[in-house]
Protein backbone atom coordinates (compact mmCIF):
# COMPACT_ATOMS: atom_id res chain seq x y z
CA UNK A 1 0.00 0.00 0.00
CA UNK A 2 1.17 3.88 -0.74
CA UNK A 3 0.13 6.62 0.82
CA UNK A 4 -0.89 9.45 -0.65
CA UNK A 5 -0.56 13.19 0.79
CA UNK A 6 -2.77 15.90 -1.11
CA UNK A 7 -2.12 19.31 -1.93
CA UNK A 8 -4.79 21.45 -0.90
CA UNK A 9 -5.82 25.40 -1.84
CA UNK A 10 -3.77 27.50 0.40
CA UNK A 11 -1.78 25.18 1.93
CA UNK A 12 1.45 26.01 3.97
CA UNK A 13 4.64 25.69 2.40
CA UNK A 14 7.49 24.58 5.18
CA UNK A 15 10.87 25.42 3.61
CA UNK A 16 13.77 23.72 5.35
CA UNK A 17 17.48 23.25 4.24
CA UNK A 18 18.28 19.72 4.98
CA UNK A 19 21.26 19.97 2.75
CA UNK A 20 22.45 23.18 1.75
CA UNK A 21 21.36 26.32 2.87
CA UNK A 22 21.36 29.88 0.79
CA UNK A 23 24.25 32.25 1.45
CA UNK A 24 23.52 35.99 2.13
CA UNK A 25 23.68 37.10 -1.32
CA UNK A 26 21.46 35.02 -2.22
CA UNK A 27 18.53 35.08 0.29
CA UNK A 28 16.20 37.35 -2.47
CA UNK A 29 16.03 33.90 -4.32
CA UNK A 30 14.49 32.99 -1.43
CA UNK A 31 12.37 35.54 -0.35
CA UNK A 32 11.08 36.23 -3.83
CA UNK A 33 9.81 32.49 -4.31
CA UNK A 34 8.02 32.60 -1.32
CA UNK A 35 6.69 35.41 -2.05
CA UNK A 36 5.31 34.33 -5.45
CA UNK A 37 3.96 31.27 -3.31
CA UNK A 38 1.87 33.85 -1.47
CA UNK A 39 0.68 35.33 -4.02
CA UNK A 40 -0.57 32.01 -5.14
CA UNK A 41 -2.62 31.48 -1.89
CA UNK A 42 0.14 29.52 0.07
CA UNK A 43 1.93 30.46 3.41
CA UNK A 44 5.00 30.18 3.88
CA UNK A 45 7.44 29.18 6.79
CA UNK A 46 10.82 29.12 6.80
CA UNK A 47 13.31 27.41 9.10
CA UNK A 48 16.30 29.08 10.52
CA UNK A 49 18.57 26.85 8.20
CA UNK A 50 17.63 28.03 5.32
CA UNK A 51 19.39 31.05 5.84
CA UNK A 52 22.95 29.78 6.60
CA UNK A 53 25.59 27.53 5.05
CA UNK A 54 29.03 26.54 5.85
CA UNK A 55 31.66 23.69 4.67
CA UNK A 56 28.85 22.19 2.44
CA UNK A 57 26.00 22.10 4.04
CA UNK A 58 23.25 24.25 5.91
CA UNK A 59 24.22 23.85 9.85
CA UNK A 60 25.34 20.38 11.51
CA UNK A 61 23.69 17.21 10.61
CA UNK A 62 21.60 17.10 13.82
CA UNK A 63 20.27 20.76 13.93
CA UNK A 64 19.18 20.10 10.05
CA UNK A 65 17.58 16.75 11.08
CA UNK A 66 15.73 18.62 14.18
CA UNK A 67 14.22 21.13 11.97
CA UNK A 68 13.29 18.63 9.34
CA UNK A 69 11.54 16.73 12.21
CA UNK A 70 9.57 19.36 13.77
CA UNK A 71 8.72 20.06 10.02
CA UNK A 72 7.21 16.25 9.40
CA UNK A 73 5.53 16.54 12.48
CA UNK A 74 3.59 19.80 12.76
CA UNK A 75 0.40 19.21 11.41
CA UNK A 76 0.10 23.43 10.69
CA UNK A 77 2.49 22.67 7.18
CA UNK A 78 1.13 20.68 4.67
CA UNK A 79 4.17 20.52 2.18
CA UNK A 80 8.12 20.63 2.72
CA UNK A 81 9.73 22.99 0.03
CA UNK A 82 13.37 22.73 0.86
CA UNK A 83 15.25 25.76 -1.21
CA UNK A 84 17.79 23.19 -3.22
CA UNK A 85 20.09 20.45 -3.30
CA UNK A 86 23.05 20.11 -1.87
CA UNK A 87 25.80 17.72 -0.85
CA UNK A 88 25.67 16.48 2.36
CA UNK A 89 21.78 15.45 2.96
CA UNK A 90 22.95 11.82 3.56
CA UNK A 91 24.16 12.88 6.77
CA UNK A 92 20.91 13.66 8.58
CA UNK A 93 19.23 10.22 7.51
CA UNK A 94 20.19 8.34 10.74
CA UNK A 95 18.69 11.40 12.75
CA UNK A 96 15.39 11.65 11.19
CA UNK A 97 12.06 10.24 12.98
CA UNK A 98 10.38 8.29 9.81
CA UNK A 99 7.93 6.34 11.86
CA UNK A 100 6.13 9.85 13.53
CA UNK A 101 5.16 11.86 10.32
CA UNK A 102 3.00 13.41 9.14
CA UNK A 103 0.95 12.74 5.49
CA UNK A 104 2.60 15.57 3.54
CA UNK A 105 4.09 16.19 0.39
CA UNK A 106 7.90 17.00 0.29
CA UNK A 107 8.99 18.22 -3.07
CA UNK A 108 12.81 18.32 -4.37
CA UNK A 109 15.47 17.04 -6.40
CA UNK A 110 19.26 16.52 -6.56
CA UNK A 111 20.53 15.64 -3.23
CA UNK A 112 17.20 16.22 -1.97
CA UNK A 113 16.25 12.81 -4.24
CA UNK A 114 18.24 10.41 -1.61
CA UNK A 115 15.67 12.17 1.39
CA UNK A 116 12.73 11.53 -0.94
CA UNK A 117 13.69 7.64 -2.21
CA UNK A 118 14.55 6.92 1.84
CA UNK A 119 10.83 8.26 3.21
CA UNK A 120 9.20 6.78 0.17
CA UNK A 121 11.38 3.08 1.00
CA UNK A 122 11.64 3.35 4.66
CA UNK A 123 7.17 4.18 4.91
CA UNK A 124 5.27 3.78 2.03
CA UNK A 125 4.60 7.51 1.82
CA UNK A 126 5.04 8.88 -1.94
CA UNK A 127 7.17 11.50 -2.19
CA UNK A 128 7.78 14.40 -5.18
CA UNK A 129 10.83 14.29 -7.48
CA UNK A 130 10.48 17.88 -9.37
CA UNK A 131 11.27 21.24 -9.03
CA UNK A 132 13.09 22.99 -5.88
CA UNK A 133 11.93 26.15 -4.26
CA UNK A 134 14.39 28.66 -6.22
CA UNK A 135 13.29 28.29 -9.74
CA UNK A 136 10.03 28.79 -8.14
CA UNK A 137 10.85 32.21 -8.52
CA UNK A 138 9.39 33.59 -11.76
CA UNK A 139 6.77 36.03 -12.74
CA UNK A 140 5.03 32.55 -13.98
CA UNK A 141 6.81 28.66 -14.42
CA UNK A 142 6.97 26.95 -17.52
CA UNK A 143 3.75 24.57 -18.79
CA UNK A 144 6.41 21.27 -17.56
CA UNK A 145 7.19 23.08 -14.21
CA UNK A 146 4.13 24.41 -13.35
CA UNK A 147 2.44 20.79 -13.71
CA UNK A 148 3.91 20.43 -9.59
CA UNK A 149 0.88 21.99 -7.91
CA UNK A 150 -1.73 19.99 -10.44
CA UNK A 151 0.35 16.47 -10.14
CA UNK A 152 0.29 17.28 -6.01
CA UNK A 153 -3.65 18.09 -5.96
CA UNK A 154 -4.46 14.89 -7.30
CA UNK A 155 -6.17 13.17 -5.33
CA UNK A 156 -5.95 9.64 -4.11
CA UNK A 157 -7.05 6.78 -6.44
CA UNK A 158 -7.25 9.21 -9.66
CA UNK A 159 -4.57 9.86 -12.13
CA UNK A 160 -2.65 12.85 -13.88
CA UNK A 161 -1.49 13.60 -16.98
CA UNK A 162 1.83 14.81 -18.17
CA UNK A 163 3.90 15.62 -21.13
CA UNK A 164 7.15 15.98 -22.28
CA UNK A 165 8.21 19.36 -22.78
CA UNK A 166 8.53 21.41 -26.46
CA UNK A 167 12.30 23.13 -25.22
CA UNK A 168 15.00 22.36 -22.71
CA UNK A 169 17.73 24.72 -21.17
CA UNK A 170 21.27 23.99 -22.43
CA UNK A 171 22.77 26.62 -19.96
CA UNK A 172 21.87 29.32 -17.60
CA UNK A 173 22.98 32.63 -18.41
CA UNK A 174 22.06 34.26 -14.75
CA UNK A 175 23.12 37.52 -16.63
CA UNK A 176 20.30 37.63 -18.75
CA UNK A 177 17.03 36.93 -16.52
CA UNK A 178 13.84 35.18 -17.94
CA UNK A 179 10.23 35.57 -16.54
CA UNK A 180 9.89 31.95 -16.48
CA UNK A 181 13.71 31.71 -14.83
CA UNK A 182 14.25 29.44 -17.35
CA UNK A 183 16.58 29.91 -20.68
CA UNK A 184 14.33 27.27 -22.93
CA UNK A 185 16.09 27.32 -26.46
CA UNK A 186 16.74 23.71 -27.46
CA UNK A 187 14.02 21.33 -28.75
CA UNK A 188 13.09 18.66 -26.52
CA UNK A 189 13.34 14.80 -28.52
CA UNK A 190 12.64 11.61 -25.77
CA UNK A 191 15.18 8.90 -27.44
CA UNK A 192 14.85 4.97 -26.83
CA UNK A 193 16.45 1.83 -26.62
CA UNK A 194 14.97 0.26 -28.96
CA UNK A 195 14.74 2.45 -31.24
CA UNK A 196 10.75 2.35 -31.59
CA UNK A 197 7.65 3.14 -29.74
CA UNK A 198 8.28 2.37 -26.14
CA UNK A 199 5.14 1.59 -23.59
CA UNK A 200 5.94 0.92 -19.82
CA UNK A 201 4.43 0.55 -16.63
CA UNK A 202 5.27 0.04 -12.86
CA UNK A 203 5.45 2.42 -9.71
CA UNK A 204 8.05 4.79 -10.21
CA UNK A 205 10.96 5.07 -8.09
CA UNK A 206 14.24 7.10 -8.76
CA UNK A 207 15.99 10.31 -8.21
CA UNK A 208 19.19 11.52 -8.82
CA UNK A 209 21.95 8.70 -9.35
CA UNK A 210 24.79 10.49 -7.87
CA UNK A 211 22.90 10.70 -4.45
CA UNK A 212 20.23 7.68 -4.28
CA UNK A 213 23.17 4.73 -5.19
CA UNK A 214 24.35 5.56 -2.02
CA UNK A 215 21.61 4.09 -0.06
CA UNK A 216 22.19 0.69 -1.34
CA UNK A 217 23.06 -1.60 1.14
CA UNK A 218 21.71 0.98 4.19
CA UNK A 219 18.53 0.81 6.11
CA UNK A 220 17.33 3.70 3.66
CA UNK A 221 17.61 1.84 0.72
CA UNK A 222 15.82 -1.58 1.27
CA UNK A 223 14.06 -1.88 -2.20
CA UNK A 224 13.38 -5.54 -1.66
CA UNK A 225 11.29 -5.05 1.85
CA UNK A 226 9.44 -1.89 0.02
CA UNK A 227 8.82 -4.06 -3.00
CA UNK A 228 7.49 -6.88 -0.37
CA UNK A 229 5.63 -4.70 2.23
CA UNK A 230 4.08 -2.32 -0.63
CA UNK A 231 3.94 -2.91 -3.99
CA UNK A 232 1.76 -6.20 -4.13
CA UNK A 233 4.24 -7.48 -7.20
CA UNK A 234 4.01 -4.26 -9.02
CA UNK A 235 6.86 -4.08 -11.46
CA UNK A 236 8.83 -1.03 -10.94
CA UNK A 237 10.23 2.28 -13.86
CA UNK A 238 13.28 3.02 -12.88
CA UNK A 239 13.84 7.20 -13.62
CA UNK A 240 16.72 8.53 -12.78
CA UNK A 241 19.42 11.62 -13.84
CA UNK A 242 23.06 11.80 -13.19
CA UNK A 243 24.48 14.96 -12.24
CA UNK A 244 28.15 15.12 -12.20
CA UNK A 245 29.33 11.12 -13.08
CA UNK A 246 31.37 10.43 -16.30
CA UNK A 247 30.05 7.56 -17.91
CA UNK A 248 32.40 4.77 -16.51
CA UNK A 249 31.05 5.72 -12.83
CA UNK A 250 27.70 5.85 -14.05
CA UNK A 251 28.32 2.44 -15.15
CA UNK A 252 29.61 1.57 -11.99
CA UNK A 253 26.85 2.99 -9.91
CA UNK A 254 24.64 1.10 -12.15
CA UNK A 255 25.99 -2.20 -11.92
CA UNK A 256 26.58 -1.35 -8.10
CA UNK A 257 22.71 -1.00 -7.98
CA UNK A 258 21.50 -3.83 -10.03
CA UNK A 259 23.98 -6.24 -8.14
CA UNK A 260 22.40 -4.84 -4.80
CA UNK A 261 18.42 -6.12 -6.35
CA UNK A 262 17.27 -2.69 -6.95
CA UNK A 263 16.30 -3.51 -11.03
CA UNK A 264 14.80 -6.68 -10.26
CA UNK A 265 11.36 -6.65 -11.49
CA UNK A 266 11.75 -3.68 -13.23
CA UNK A 267 9.35 -3.15 -16.26
CA UNK A 268 12.13 -0.50 -17.86
CA UNK A 269 14.36 2.62 -16.83
CA UNK A 270 14.08 6.22 -17.97
CA UNK A 271 17.45 9.25 -17.61
CA UNK A 272 17.52 12.32 -17.81
CA UNK A 273 19.21 14.86 -19.82
CA UNK A 274 22.81 15.47 -18.65
CA UNK A 275 25.87 17.59 -19.54
CA UNK A 276 27.82 15.40 -17.38
CA UNK A 277 27.55 11.81 -19.43
CA UNK A 278 31.74 12.63 -20.73
CA UNK A 279 32.50 9.91 -22.62
CA UNK A 280 35.24 7.85 -21.28
CA UNK A 281 37.86 7.11 -23.89
CA UNK A 282 35.46 5.87 -26.28
CA UNK A 283 32.38 4.91 -23.63
CA UNK A 284 29.88 7.13 -24.45
CA UNK A 285 26.29 7.74 -22.59
CA UNK A 286 24.47 5.41 -25.15
CA UNK A 287 26.76 2.35 -25.00
CA UNK A 288 25.95 2.66 -20.93
CA UNK A 289 22.58 2.85 -21.77
CA UNK A 290 22.50 -0.04 -24.11
CA UNK A 291 24.38 -2.66 -22.18
CA UNK A 292 21.94 -2.05 -19.30
CA UNK A 293 19.26 -2.67 -21.27
CA UNK A 294 20.58 -6.05 -22.76
CA UNK A 295 21.14 -7.09 -19.57
CA UNK A 296 17.87 -6.15 -17.86
CA UNK A 297 16.22 -7.29 -20.99
CA UNK A 298 14.27 -3.63 -21.10
CA UNK A 299 13.59 -0.78 -22.74
CA UNK A 300 15.17 2.37 -21.89
CA UNK A 301 13.94 5.65 -22.15
CA UNK A 302 16.44 8.67 -22.28
CA UNK A 303 17.40 12.51 -22.44
CA UNK A 304 13.42 12.56 -20.85
CA UNK A 305 12.75 15.85 -18.53
CA UNK A 306 14.13 15.16 -15.37
CA UNK A 307 17.14 16.58 -13.39
CA UNK A 308 19.47 19.08 -13.47
CA UNK A 309 18.88 20.15 -16.96
CA UNK A 310 14.72 22.33 -16.79
CA UNK A 311 12.89 21.73 -16.96
CA UNK A 312 11.22 18.62 -15.53
CA UNK A 313 8.46 16.67 -14.98
CA UNK A 314 7.16 15.76 -11.85
CA UNK A 315 7.78 12.22 -10.61
CA UNK A 316 6.06 10.58 -7.91
CA UNK A 317 7.83 7.55 -5.79
CA UNK A 318 4.98 5.11 -5.28
CA UNK A 319 2.77 6.36 -7.70
CA UNK A 320 1.53 3.83 -10.76
CA UNK A 321 2.97 5.08 -13.98
CA UNK A 322 1.92 4.38 -17.59
CA UNK A 323 5.06 5.88 -19.55
CA UNK A 324 5.08 6.25 -23.45
CA UNK A 325 7.69 7.37 -25.50
CA UNK A 326 7.32 7.77 -29.81
CA UNK A 327 8.68 10.30 -32.39
CA UNK A 328 10.84 11.69 -29.48
CA UNK A 329 7.61 12.87 -27.24
CA UNK A 330 6.64 11.46 -24.17
CA UNK A 331 3.78 10.84 -22.07
CA UNK A 332 3.69 9.74 -18.46
CA UNK A 333 0.04 9.00 -17.04
CA UNK A 334 0.58 8.39 -12.87
CA UNK A 335 -1.82 6.55 -11.14
CA UNK A 336 -2.24 7.55 -6.91
CA UNK A 337 -3.16 3.84 -6.49
CA UNK A 338 -3.07 2.13 -2.56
Amino acid sequence: MITYPYLKKGATAGVTAPSSGVPADLHPLVKQACQRLEKEGFTTICGETVWTQDKAKSAPAKKRAAEWNEMMQNPAIDIILPPWGGELMVEILEHLDFENIETKWVLGYSDMSGLLLAITLKTGMATAHGTNLIDLRGEYSDDTTAMWQTVLSTKPGESVVQHSSSLFQKKWRHDEPTACVFHLTEKTVWKTIPARTVKIEGRLLGGCIDIIRHLAGTPYGNVQNFRDQHLQGDPVIWYLENCELNTADLRRSLVQMKLAGWFHNCSGLMFGRSPANRAVENYTVEDVYQELADELKVPIIFDIDCGHVPPQMTFINGAYAEVEAADGKGTVIQSFRP
